[in-house]
C-alpha cells in the first residue's frame, strides 16, 4: 500500500466497436435485441470490465484483491461512443490492507453512466513508490 493515497486516481478511456459487440454476443450467447433509437446498446459486463482492468493493473494494481464491487447503472451507454471509467482512492486501512475506491464512468458528453465503489485488499500490491 506505499504509495498510494487519498484522492490518487487512475482513468481509461474506450470506444467498442460492432466488432467487440460481434465478440461479447458469440461469448455470451447473447441474442437479445439492443438495438435502441438506431444504435447498440453496450452490454453493463463490459463497462464492469472496464473497472476492472483499472483495478488490476493501474490501481491498486497487480496483485489487489477483489472483495466487493457495487454498480449503479444509470444512463444507457452503446457501442461507437467513447467512455471513460475513473478509479479513486476514498479511504485506505492500512491496518488491514484494504482500500476503498470511488469507481465512475461517463460518456462523450460527460453525462454519469455509472457510478459505484469497489473494496479490495492489496497487501500483495506492488509497492508504487519504487
Amino acid at each position: 500500500m506505499k504509495g498510494m493515497h487519498v484522492g490518487m486516481s487512475a482513468t481509461c478511456t474506450r470506444t467498442f466497436t460492432e466488432d467487440d459487440r460481434a465478440v461479447y454476443r458469440s461469448l455470451a450467447r447473447d441474442e437479445s435485441d439492443d438495438l435502441e433509437v438506431g444504435r447498440y446498446k453496450l452490454p453493463e459486463p463490459l463497462i464492469a470490465g472496464m473497472f476492472s482492468f483499472i483495478l488490476g493493473t493501474e490501481l491498486p494494481g497487480f496483485g489487489a484483491n477483489y472483495l466487493k464491487q457495487g454498480m449503479n447503472f444509470i444512463k444507457q451507454a452503446y457501442f461507437g461512443e467513447p467512455l471513460t471509467v475513473t478509479v479513486t482512492v476514498v479511504r485506505l486501512r492500512p491496518d488491514k490492507n484494504l482500500v476503498n475506491l470511488e469507481t465512475t464512468c461517463h460518456n462523450a458528453q460527460r453525462e454519469l453512466v455509472c457510478s459505484g465503489e469497489a473494496l479490495v485488499l492489496a497487501k500483495d500490491v506492488q509497492d508504487r513508490s519504487l
